[in-house]
């Protein structure tokens, strides 16, 4: 159960670098209790503890706002899929461990993977038009590490079938369903984390891999 959102007390005039953190703080924490199209710039800046029209000086937009964030919860999985990357062989050990990346970032984060993986961003369907694609393009920069790691499986003779890039959709959706349930169910009685992490990641190891 979320803890209730605190009003925060309004802020001296000043501090642009950190006065922005506390507007993403504040709507992410938002939009991950309420939905994006829930909330509104209003309640936002309510609780980052400035007036509205202040905001407005960062961020033009709701939309806006979701956009950065979502950037930035890729921008976190990049960053591990990088790491987990360097050295790297297509190996079934590292095809394991890349998947763990995934896991781990989404439980690690969760109100961060709610925002760039589980909420509608506007009701019309125009959130990428409104922010330029940016989120889509961060989102398919890292998509595209999972499609250089199967390809790399496929290349090497592992993979169980040729159709890359039908495999590393599967994996993404495959990883995406664990980690949303997770995050979105967690009064389900699930079994001890760890062992049903693993259990699914070996499922998905079966299914790619020969």
């Amino acid at each position: 159960m979320k803890s209730p959102q605190i009003r925060s007390p309004r802020k001296a005039k000043g501090h642009g670098a950190e006065r922005r953190e506390e507007i993403l703080d504040a709507a992410q924490g938002l939009f991950a209790q309420k939905g994006v199209h829930a909330v509104s710039t209003r309640q936002i800046a309510e609780i980052a503890g400035i007036s509205q029209p202040a905001l407005y000086a960062y961020f033009t937009t709701k939309d806006d706002i979701a956009a950065e964030l979502c950037v930035r919860a890729f921008a976190i999985l990049g960053r591990r899929m990088a790491e987990a990357r360097v050295n790297y062989t297509p190996t079934t050990e590292n095809f394991d461990r890349c998947l763990r990346v995934y896991i781990d970032f989404g439980l690690d984060h969760p109100d961060a993977y709610r925002v760039a993986f589980m909420l509608e961003k506007s009701v019309d369907g125009s959130f990428l038009e409104k922010t330029g694609g940016k989120p889509m393009a961060a989102g398919q920069e890292v998509f595209q590490v999972f499609v250089e790691m199967v390809g790399e499986l496929h290349a090497s003779g592992l993979m169980a079938g040729d159709d890359v890039m039908a495999a590393t959709q599967s994996l993404w959706a495959g990883l995406h369903g664990l980690v949303s349930l997770l995050i979105a169910r967690p009064e389900f009685p699930w079994i001890e984390r760890e062992t049903l992490i693993a259990t699914h990641v070996a499922m998905l190891r079966r299914g790619a891999l020969k």
